[in-house]
């Protein structure tokens, strides 16, 4: 082939998007001197209202393409990144006397951590020349996972000094549909961060030290934890501390463990710590209703 131009496209995990059009945002500092922000102005009586933009995240890679040429021919490989499934889409565009086996667009699934040969690409005709650009996304989970209704215990010791704060179609942030129907537990920073129901770490971020409402600068700067349960749900903890995760890749947890502290990483409002569950549903990560229960019962989440 006289040409050939790959461009990798990885649909990015994103635990906050921008803000629902038309929402406004209030600045406090409490006693500790935290930042915090919040969408109503009942949050605090000085809070200071703030002009909020909008740009969008950049996206970080689940998986890696590779391109392996023989003549004129080539191999298309695709390994995932994640300690579980991974659903690809691979596809093709501007393409010039280009056949490809299996024909695409094609979709599949990737085990943890599978390298898997996706796709074989030729001329056409070999006396000419061929072009093509190839896209790739990808996104954590299973299509084919029924999650059960499954109560979550509360993330933190009950003892500790948190507050529920933002929930489900929470209008600061919870307003696309990875996040409509998470929780963000306000703690102090350095906060244990425990395991609300057992699995797999899926995936882990720990080297960002910084956070802010900057949704260019920080929004996929989030350390996080990913943790696959046992019907193919995922949970997600983020916003921890810069080193601040205690668990591996792979590893296997249990109810209640210790796997982080809190922080204010990413594209954050101040010291807590957002978690969701999120299934993969027809190519498109979503987050779910969930039911957690506190030391004084069920928390109060829209719905349940």
């Amino acid at each position: 082939m006289n040409l050939l131009r790959v461009i990798l496209i990885a649909l990015a995990l994103l635990l906050i998007l921008p803000l629902a059009s038309g929402s406004d945002v209030y600045r406090w500092v409490d006693s500790k001197g935290n930042v915090h922000y919040d969408d109503k102005v009942s949050a605090n009586p000085a809070a200071v209202k703030l002009p909020i933009h909008n740009p969008l995240a950049d996206p970080s890679n689940l998986a890696d393409l590779q391109i392996d040429r023989h003549g004129d021919s080539s191999d298309v490989y695709v390994s995932n990144r994640l300690a579980g499934p991974l659903e690809i889409q691979l596809s093709l565009s501007n393409a010039n006397n280009v056949e490809t086996e299996p024909q695409l667009p094609l979709r599949q699934v990737l085990a943890a951590n599978e390298r898997a040969l996706v796709s074989r690409i030729g001329a056409g005709r070999v006396d000419q020349p061929s072009s093509y650009v190839i896209g790739l996304m990808a996104i954590p989970g299973d299509p084919q996972t029924v999650a059960r209704d499954v109560v979550y215990s509360l993330p933190v010791d009950e003892h500790s000094n948190w507050q529920l704060g933002q929930t489900f179609h929470g209008g600061f942030s919870h307003t696309d549909e990875q996040n409509l129907y998470a929780v963000d537990i306000i703690v102090d920073q350095g906060t244990p961060i425990l395991a609300a129901r057992g699995g797999t770490v899926m995936q882990v971020e720990s080297g960002f030290d910084r956070g802010g409402l900057n949704k260019e600068t920080y929004g996929a700067r989030a350390n996080l934890v990913r943790i696959l349960h046992d019907d193919g749900s995922m949970a997600i903890y983020a916003h921890l501390r810069e080193n601040g995760v205690m668990v591996r890749v792979g590893e296997k947890v249990s109810l209640g463990q210790l796997i982080g502290y809190s922080g204010n990483t990413g594209y954050s409002s101040g010291p807590h710590l957002h978690f969701c569950v999120q299934v993969n549903s027809a190519g498109r990560l979503i987050s779910i209703p969930f039911r957690m229960v506190g030391p004084n019962g069920f928390l109060a989440l829209p719905g349940h």
